[in-house]
């Protein structure tokens, strides 16, 4: 086998494990578990704790109404959940909204900062045992807290990750399905990631943490529920993945939406493999390396440039094996995987919903905004942790 072969074959299963072999993996090393180990069940402590809500907000003046309905609607007893609204700079209605419900402690800065120095901010005044953090334009289901707090039942649990699920329109496009699509195979990962071991971060609409965990993080963070919760993990406790509280939000209203969204998560995937280089250390850290590389790594480093390589690869392969057919078929099949995108591409220029083209679709912009991101990071300002909101559908 020459260089050539070697390095188109080990590219392709690089992208390969990425996004559909470490899910089947996970699913058998799941199932061996549960073999040999019964799942253990923890004792309710008592009373339950008392609970802050801590909602991050940045003109958000639209959603007030909506957001405290939701939060009213939570099963929780009223005495025991306090509600916080850590304001960032908001020039908008924001504040002058929150006076109106009395049960609610704003926080507000005039200076924006963004998200992750709202959260260092706030916290300090948090005196509950549990910090459940949520988004201004998310909404949870009543019985989120409740189940949040059970998951903290065991001891070993540092960080509790919601499920984040995409509330998608029927007329909505690209945006919306691709990224419910996404969600959808990414909340299975969680799932089974938390059964083999630990969740591998939390999304920042609904995750809850002993609020004792807590982390200070530097204020230019991207991606703070991701850094914050695996930070939890590096101190030997677990993120448990409770899919019975989860936050319901809009997709994207469009695909250009998105692509800010996107790249600025994929831009601070990479500062988070920085800022968490200890976790690659598999010796130390064993099966939650594991998850972190198999889940995290790869898909914000080298499987996006791998996957683009393999392409003129495959041309490189058939032009000096002619012969062979397995190339050829390969390289149809990347034709055809393209050329699927590109028509989903187009059909959501024309707001044709077509659920089948839109993975394809999805699947190349979101690598090809991984890329992207690099260079974001790269003209990022020092010390800056503001961002251009996405706006939601709806």
């Amino acid at each position: 086998m020459t260089l050539l072969e070697i390095t188109f074959f080990t590219l392709l299963f690089i992208v390969f494990y990425t996004y559909l072999g470490y899910g089947i993996l996970l699913w058998i090393l799941v199932k061996i578990k549960q073999l040999f180990c019964k799942e253990k069940q923890y004792p309710a402590a008592g009373e339950l704790p008392e609970v802050t809500l801590f909602i991050t907000a940045y003109n958000e003046e639209q959603m007030i109404a909506e957001k405290m309905k939701n939060c009213h609607e939570l099963d929780y007893p009223k005495d025991k959940l306090k509600i916080v609204w850590v304001t960032d700079g908001s020039y908008d209605n924001t504040n002058e909204k929150l006076k109106a419900y009395p049960d609610v402690n704003v926080y507000f800065s005039p200076e924006r900062k963004g998200k992750t120095a709202a959260m260092n901010r706030g916290i300090q005044f948090i005196t509950t045992p549990i910090v459940v953090f949520t988004d201004a334009n998310t909404f949870v289901n009543p019985q989120a807290i409740r189940e949040i707090v059970t998951c903290f039942n065991n001891p070993k649990v540092g960080c509790v990750a919601g499920e984040k699920r995409i509330f998608v329109h029927h007329k909505e496009g690209a945006a919306a399905g691709g990224e419910g699509i996404y969600w959808k195979y990414e909340s299975l990962l969680k799932k089974l990631d938390a059964k083999l071991y630990s969740a591998v971060g939390a999304a920042g609409e609904l995750f809850a943490v002993r609020t004792s965990l807590y982390e200070q993080m530097p204020n230019d963070t991207l991606l703070d529920d991701f850094i914050l919760s695996l930070r939890i993990t590096m101190k030997k406790y677990i993120i448990a993945y409770c899919d019975k509280a989860y936050a319901q939000e809009s997709g994207s209203a469009s695909m250009k939406e998105e692509e800010k969204r996107k790249i600025r998560i994929s831009a601070g995937g990479l500062q988070s493999i920085y800022r968490l280089r200890g976790l690659l250390n598999i010796f130390r850290y064993g099966t939650l390396s594991f998850q972190y590389i198999s889940h995290r790594v790869l898909r914000w480093s080298i499987t996006p440039i791998a996957l683009f390589l393999l392409f003129p690869l495959n041309i490189l392969l058939i032009i000096n094996r002619p012969q062979t057919l397995l190339y050829s078929t390969l390289l149809i099949l990347q034709i055809l995987f393209y050329a699927g995108g590109c028509y989903g591409y187009y059909l959501s220029t024309k707001s044709i919903k077509n659920k089948l083209l839109y993975i394809p679709y999805y699947f190349l912009f979101m690598n090809i905004n991984v890329i992207k991101g690099f260079f974001y990071l790269i003209r990022k300002k020092k010390n800056d942790g503001t961002w251009e909101k996405a706006r939601r559908a709806g």
